[in-house]
């Protein structure tokens, strides 16, 4: 029985199955957004990495050739992360599909087996130019890569082989032919670029990834691109070393002219 002033509490009311399915279809979507988010920083971060790695690279290479006179030779499958031969002569790499002589350079972000690795585990690439430089005795062969102390440096000498292109598409084994190019055949005396995050090394439905797993000195550089882009999925980084920056290094440390 109740008395005046002393009302019946009111029912408790709880959430419906519709509330709580809305509930959980927010916080779902909150948190799937947030782990997006944290997904895209970490791959800017592992990019950038990467760059830095590459940087880093070419800076040790620069320095190598200072020290050396010479650019080193590319690592080989079997070489444990150092340039083939070790003390020089004719590279073991005779085409332009080696990788980045970690051991011989000082690159100290290495794999197991002593190669040199991006963020993402992947082996770093290194190509470098082996084509005779000018008309003269002096050879890029000879001189930067075997390092051969009776062959003069000169400042007339210039490589004739690497080559950068936008585009896989009308390329052929010797030059970007009729593909844009993004840097003549005689500027680069080096490259050296990761295959990226997915570290293809062949593909059937990325042609302009592929270009760079060959062994001629056409290689193909640009903006990252998805699967369902022109020319497949791309995102590999690049850095690379011109004819003139070497030099000036050279000039500047007095070992030139």
């Amino acid at each position: 029985m109740r008395t005046a002033g002393n009302p019946a509490p009111a029912p408790e009311r709880g959430f419906s199955l519709v509330e709580l399915a809305v509930v959980m279809a927010i916080v779902a979507f909150l948190l799937g957004g947030l782990m997006y988010t944290l997904s895209a920083q970490v791959e800017q971060r592992n990019f950038e990495d990467t760059r830095r790695r590459l940087e880093q690279a070419r800076e040790l290479l620069l320095s190598f050739a200072l020290v050396k006179g010479r650019l080193p030779c590319p690592a080989t499958s079997t070489s444990a992360g150092d340039e083939a031969p070790s003390t020089g002569g004719t590279c073991t790499v005779t085409n332009y599909a080696g990788w980045l002589p970690a051991k011989a350079i000082g690159y100290q972000q290495v794999d197991s087996g002593g190669y040199a690795v991006d963020t993402w585990g992947n082996r770093i690439r290194y190509a470098v130019s082996l084509t005779p430089w000018g008309t003269g005795p002096a050879r890029f062969t000879k001189q930067h890569v075997s390092g051969d102390a009776t062959a003069a440096w000169s400042l007339t000498q210039t490589p004739s082989d690497l080559v950068v292109c936008a585009s896989a598409s009308g390329v052929n084994s010797e030059s970007c032919n009729t593909a844009a190019s993004v840097t003549n055949q005689n500027v680069l005396v080096a490259i050296v670029f990761s295959t990226g995050k997915n570290g293809a090394l062949t593909c059937t439905d990325c042609t302009d990834e592929a270009a760079n797993n060959g062994a001629d000195p056409v290689f193909v550089y640009h903006t990252p691109t998805p699967s369902t882009a022109t020319g497949g999925e791309f995102d590999d980084q690049f850095t690379w070393i011109t004819v003139g920056e070497l030099y000036g290094r050279l000039i500047a440390a007095g070992v030139l002219p």
